[in-house]
């Protein structure tokens, strides 16, 4: 590669065991007054700690984030935001708050700090997602980039081992499209590897030993650096899929990505040899779509389509879409091979 253009993305970053307890800091240090704290009613209790922790900094709580941000939830946390004269978002939990915050961000420009509980790695990403009418709409702008990111993995511990397989899956997914996106850097290239390797050696420790610190914090190390790389560079074949599935079928986000990932990939990588070779340096295997696969068995996520609700009469239509509105890729999609991939997908055949 002798000529790029690498973009750094300003992001500041407070990462360690126990790092919460600076999240009021990182409120006051962006000048907040009235911060409102997001989360998903499971995560209910993770926000009232950290309104908390924010003492007089904080406007309140708003508990109702949910996965593909409807815009109708967007329209209520924005209400009560302006009802509270909220002047910031802290977003707590997984990619279905942090979505909600950059919602917000977007259309108001408050700024927003995000404390990651799964790995999934949209906290580090310019990239916006709003749904409506079985749509789900996507953009990139930088305006919704948190501006502090407060990583701590003791808020992991907890964590589902089947949440931490399938949201440690997304982030890899983020990071395999990047290595073969047509505006990969070597910083990127570099980073996408070494995500992949944190995350492949972390998350069977995790599933296996869910109490496992060193294992927790490395796959956050390894969720920041596939987010990063994703916030970087172009979305091709595997994120247009899975922002159709989820947006007309209001599939589980992270496990469409799990199911997802080694069947585009198997598609992609022997038009991608650079991205290919980095993959099975990182997997340390000679064929890394079917490393990806066992990787996700061993994991015990979903394997197929089929098995998060997708009927087979669904696949034209979510081909249809795709189609439609394509996305960037190395390989050209034609109709006959995206049913195919689909199919496979759907069937969950190696």
């Amino acid at each position: 590669m002798s000529s790029f253009i690498y973009d750094a993305l300003p992001m500041r970053v407070v990462f360690g065991s126990g790092s919460l307890a600076r999240v009021a800091g990182e409120v006051e240090r962006l000048g907040l007054k009235r911060a409102l704290v997001l989360s998903t009613p499971a995560r209910r209790e993770l926000a009232d700690r950290v309104a908390m922790l924010l003492g007089d900094r904080s406007a309140g709580v708003f508990d109702q984030a949910r996965m593909h941000v409807p815009v109708t939830t967007a329209d209520a946390a924005q209400a009560v935001g302006e009802e509270l004269g909220a002047d910031g978002w802290v977003a707590t939990g997984g990619g279905s708050t942090i979505g909600l915050a950059k919602a917000l961000a977007l259309r108001g420009g408050l700024p927003v700090v995000a404390v990651p509980t799964t790995y999934a790695g949209s906290e580090m990403t310019p990239i916006w997602g709003l749904t409506q009418d079985g749509r789900k709409q996507t953009g990139r702008d930088r305006a919704v980039l948190p501006r502090a990111v407060v990583y701590d993995p003791d808020l992991t511990l907890t964590l589902p081992p089947s949440v931490s397989a399938t949201s440690g899956l997304n982030a890899v997914a983020h990071a395999v499209e990047a290595l073969y996106a047509p505006d990969v850097s070597p910083v990127i290239a570099a980073m996408a590897e070494q995500g992949v390797r944190d995350l492949a050696a972390a998350l069977p420790v995790i599933v296996e030993r869910p109490g496992d610190a060193a294992a927790r914090a490395a796959g956050l190390q390894g969720a920041w650096l596939c987010g990063a790389c994703l916030g970087a560079t172009t979305m091709g074949l595997h994120h247009k899929l899975c922002h159709v599935l989820g947006g007309m079928l209001d599939l589980p986000h992270a496990e469409t990505h799990a199911v997802v990932l080694p069947h585009v990939a198997a598609y992609n990588l022997p038009a991608a040899p650079s991205a290919a070779a980095a993959l099975r340096r990182a997997l340390a295997t000679d064929d890394a779509a079917a490393a990806l696969a066992g990787l996700g068995s061993r994991l015990g996520v979903p394997t197929g389509l089929r098995d998060l609700g997708v009927g087979e009469a669904d696949l034209p239509r979510i081909a249809d879409e795709v189609l439609t509105h394509p996305y960037s890729n190395p390989r050209p999609v034609t109709r006959p091979e995206l049913e195919a991939l689909l199919h496979a997908a759907w069937e969950g055949r190696t």
